[in-house]
């Protein structure tokens, strides 16, 4: 059941364990509703992993994560984009050849209501739920200003575009929860500024949550209203991105000395 007074997504000591390799140790923090929470650490701080124990790719061996009231440990992993959550991968996750519109209205099919049977007999309510797909794909596509490349096969675009029909997908499930993984690696300055912008634009006009792991510290800190940093998988702090510049713990970490000869 939703809490719609508590944060949406709290993490609670959490532990992954990779052999002898503790990849999160005790890792805990929320992300309230509505706001951009930057997840920021060097490489192997183990923000990834993190983000594949949210959309239970890993199991983790201690702790629980609760999403919108509801914790989702024991919960199988197909269900979890039809709770609200979204994703977006380092790598482009998409299907290169099929068109920019049929990859965004992959994304939506997670919310779809139709079977297995009434799809395969094309019945008429599975005609009605194609087209409200393609309605929405359409809308995520003018929203993106991805409309003039909506035929196009999605590998035979730049870069950039690429990454603005992965976010797409993602959106087209209407999530309450965006995922964002390293969303500006690969960007041109441009491209960056107009990331920031949008990732703003998703929190304030669609009202969704967005929880942000990226290296690039200038986009994290204009857009973040909460950051936390890890670093060899525990957290070394949490706070507003004034607070995280200058904490002593974040900025030994980046810079590889102890804090008080920084």
């Amino acid at each position: 059941m939703a809490d719609n007074g508590g944060p949406l997504l709290s993490v609670r000591g959490v532990t992954v364990r990779f052999g002898g390799i503790v990849a999160l140790d005790g890792v805990s923090f929320d992300v309230p509703r509505h706001q951009v929470c930057g997840l920021i650490g060097p490489n192997g701080a183990g923000k990834t992993t993190l983000f594949n124990c949210l959309s239970r790719l890993y199991a983790y061996q201690a702790g629980d994560i609760v999403f919108d009231g509801e914790s989702i440990t024991a919960m199988p992993t197909h269900r979890i984009a039809t709770l609200g959550m979204g994703r977006t991968f380092q790598n482009l996750a998409m299907f290169r050849t099929l068109p920019v519109r049929d990859n965004i209205m992959i994304g939506a099919h997670s919310r779809s209501a139709s079977g297995f049977i009434a799809s395969a007999l094309r019945l008429p309510a599975v005609s009605a739920e194609e087209r409200r797909l393609r309605q929405r794909a359409d809308e995520i596509m003018e929203y993106l200003e991805l409309t003039s490349v909506a035929d196009r096969p999605a590998g035979d675009l730049p870069f950039g575009t690429q990454k603005r029909v992965e976010m797409g997908r993602a959106l087209a499930a209407d999530p309450k929860l965006l995922l964002l993984d390293e969303p500006a690696a690969g960007l041109n300055h441009e491209e960056l500024a107009d990331l920031g912008r949008l990732i703003t634009d998703v929190r304030d006009r669609l009202k969704m949550t967005v929880l942000l792991v990226e290296h690039h510290m200038s986009l994290v800190m204009s857009v973040s209203d909460h950051i936390v940093a890890l670093n060899f998988g525990k957290k070394i702090a949490e706070g507003t991105p004034a607070e995280i510049q200058r904490h002593p713990d974040v900025i030994a970490a980046y810079l590889g000395a102890p804090a008080e000869t920084v």
